[in-house]
């Protein structure tokens, strides 16, 4: 069984991260709709719930690889702002289980500092302020 279906997606181009994003959006417009019941909005946005989850399906199973890259490539290149910032937040989140991390008064940045230290005065590496804190 797992030989035919490897068989069977061979040539194609497969899940990527724009398929995975619109299955996503397709999932929560179908939930969504349900909560509207029978009224106008919830059967459209029912539809286009399935329209989407379909699309979602026809860029899998796509053999025409070039064109599923280059618009999985797009994607990629307007979210980038946003999965960098989650990905920034993900980060500051476990630096902060070691480090504790201020922001200079003077210019904002940020300064990071390990944890246990005590009171210590810390000298901001961009413009040489200085200012005192407990660690």
């Amino acid at each position: 069984m797992k030989e035919k279906l490897i068989r069977f997606m061979q040539g194609r181009y497969g899940v990527d991260s724009f398929s995975k994003f619109l299955l996503v959006v397709a999932l929560v417009m179908v939930l969504f709709s349900s909560f509207f019941g029978e009224k106008q909005f919830g059967t459209v946005l029912y539809t286009l719930g399935l329209v989407v989850f379909v699309y979602s399906y026809f860029r899998i199973f796509s053999r025409n690889i070039s064109k599923r890259y280059a618009e999985n490539q797009q994607f990629l290149v307007k979210t980038s702002k946003i999965r960098s910032f989650f990905a920034q937040q993900k980060n500051l989140m476990q630096q902060r289980k070691t480090h504790h991390i201020y922001s200079c008064p003077s210019c904002k940045q940020k300064i990071r500092i390990p944890r246990g230290k005590g009171k210590i005065e810390i000298r901001c590496p961009k413009c040489q302020t200085t200012f005192v804190k407990r660690s």
